[in-house]
């Protein structure tokens, strides 16, 4: 693996005699030869923290020298790090006639001997870098009379399990999600990709964080052109705290004044895994579950892993579903607002007349009582998002119920408003991905307030307005429209519907940048695999 990236190492410490750091002038901190110094500095630095474990030990017995090995209590795999001391490094009865060097070189030299059986080390002669280290989950072994220490890869501690996916749930297919832990969460993509054409890069984000990231593409498949781009806009991050991928997605996106997504993320590691057969880009955040996926398009938010695990014909009606939701979605309320203020000569007569009916003792306009209902399921939905999730269902369904009930025989809401919010907030429950979901719901108000000004005419003005402004959007340099805007042939494999398995001898053209003319037959991955098209949430 790669190391670099911006941030990657912390600001000068504070001076070394005055605990509380930020005040006068800073002295910079060095890796003392004197061991008791050295643990000093660290403590002071640290604020004595009580989680900072020293560990002090002799090695040798004939002429023996005092070294110490310190590391962050929980953030450390205990085990490695006794069998490290106690086994490997502490006085062994064995080393009576052992002569101890007295040279610090030689030193090192004697203690990297013994402690290679703990796997990663290395040597650091930088104050910052072996700070930052400790506060990674490594252990730090310093030496007496030696000016350099030495790090230890003891990276552990309690992490959650893998399980089940709390989002992306599927009726066929893996169980397994990605977990907090980056070093996890590239093994389950490495599980399903045993190839040495996955390439993975790692950075550092934040300054105060440091917050390690991890870069994933085939480099096989990546477009340099794409992967540059990342590369770049990724440099340019300039924050104290990175927490959850979320702040890197926010800062690397292509369009920030825009409700839709131009960031992929999933918690699935097959997801993921079908996306980098794709030729994208994945970015796993260290301390979250979510990973980032780029370039992106539209198409692929209405896409689920389900897509891949049921027959064509299936997936295809699932699919228009989803499609057929995204526009009840987007338009239900506006169109029932348009046809009961403007258009009355559209809506058959027995159905006009009830209507009216229902309206007689009704003190709003439709466009009021829309507003109100989706304003009142949207605090429903919150409700129950932010409620303990052993009462956060019933919240949702028994407050809808009676607030649903309660609107109607007031005379404040009519009934057939009521169904029509239902039938709103239940095609929003069926798009894959909630990001696509919540700026549905956003637009959607646009929509209502255009209805209710100016009829269909107002819903076509919002319609044409939409159109353009996500024909302008991209991800990456890739159109967020594709396969639509620019029409790939190749592309429609896997859209809209999707296609016998037999059929699919080319990866899908879902990338607008991606050569459209390309039928030699040398596919760069396998196309008779459904999981090659996978990019559903």
């Amino acid at each position: 693996m790669k190391k670099n990236g911006p941030n990657s190492q912390n600001e000068s410490a504070g001076a070394s005699g005055n605990p509380a750091a930020g005040t006068g002038n800073q002295a910079v901190l060095t890796i003392s030869d004197n061991l008791a110094e050295t643990l000093e500095n660290m403590k002071r630095e640290l604020g004595s923290s009580p989680d900072l474990k020293i560990r002090k030990f002799r090695i040798g017995s004939a002429e023996p020298f005092w070294a110490a090995a310190v590391y962050m209590d929980g953030m450390v795999n205990t085990a490695a790090v006794d069998e490290f001391v106690l086994e490997a490094l502490m006085e062994n009865p064995e080393d009576a006639a052992e002569e101890v060097p007295r040279e610090p070189q030689d030193r090192l030299g004697l203690v990297l001997a013994r402690g290679l059986e703990l796997g990663e080390i290395a040597i650091r002669d930088n104050w910052d870098d072996m700070m930052l280290s400790l506060l990674s989950g490594n252990t730090i072994i310093l030496l007496d009379g030696c000016s350099k220490a030495i790090e230890g890869g003891t990276k552990g501690g309690a992490w959650r399990t893998v399980s089940e996916p709390s989002s992306q749930i599927v009726i066929r297919g893996p169980k397994d999600s990605f977990i907090e832990s980056i070093i996890t969460n590239i093994a389950l993509i490495r599980r399903r990709i045993k190839s040495p054409k996955l390439w993975v890069e790692f950075m550092k984000f934040g300054t105060v964080t440091n917050t390690d990231v991890a870069l994933l593409y085939m480099k096989d498949r990546a477009e340099a052109k794409v992967l540059d781009q990342v590369k770049m806009r990724l440099s340019k991050i300039d924050i104290e705290a990175v927490l959850e991928s979320s702040y890197i997605e926010q800062l690397i996106q292509d369009k920030v004044f825009t409700p839709f997504p131009t960031v992929f993320n999933t918690e699935r590691p097959d997801v993921a895994a079908a996306n980098l057969l794709e030729g994208r880009i994945v970015l796993i955040v260290d301390g979250t579950p979510f990973v980032l996926i780029v370039p992106t398009v539209l198409a692929q938010f209405l896409q689920s892993t389900d897509d891949y695990s049921l027959r064509f014909d299936i997936a295809t009606l699932m699919r228009l579903v989803r499609y057929v939701s995204l526009i009840i979605l987007l338009l239900g309320p506006s169109v029932f607002i348009a046809l009961t203020t403007f258009h009355y000569e559209m809506v058959p007569t027995p159905m006009l007349i009830s209507l009216l009916a229902q309206r007689e003792n009704v003190p709003f306009p439709a466009a009021i009582e829309a507003i109100i209902m989706e304003a009142a399921f949207e605090i429903l939905r919150e409700a129950g998002i932010r409620m303990p999730r052993a009462v956060g269902q019933t919240v949702s369904v028994v407050g809808a119920l009676i607030l649903g009930t309660a609107v109607v025989e007031a005379g404040i809401i009519t009934p057939v408003m009521v169904i029509v919010v239902a039938l709103t907030g239940i095609a929003s429950f069926a798009i894959p991905s909630y990001n696509l979901a919540v700026a549905g719901r956003i637009v959607r108000f646009g929509f209502m307030i255009a209805a209710s000004m100016f009829g269909f005419y107002g819903i076509t003005l919002g319609l044409i307005v939409l159109i353009a402004h996500l024909n302008s959007l991209q991800s990456f340099g890739t159109p967020y429209l594709a396969p639509f805007s620019p029409f790939s042939v190749r592309g429609q494999k896997d859209t809209i519907v999707r296609v016998p398995m037999f059929l699919v001898n080319l990866r899908p053209n879902k990338l607008g940048h991606m050569n459209d003319n390309d039928k030699s037959g040398k596919d760069k991955g396998t196309s008779d695999s459904g999981k090659d098209g996978q990019t559903g949430a």
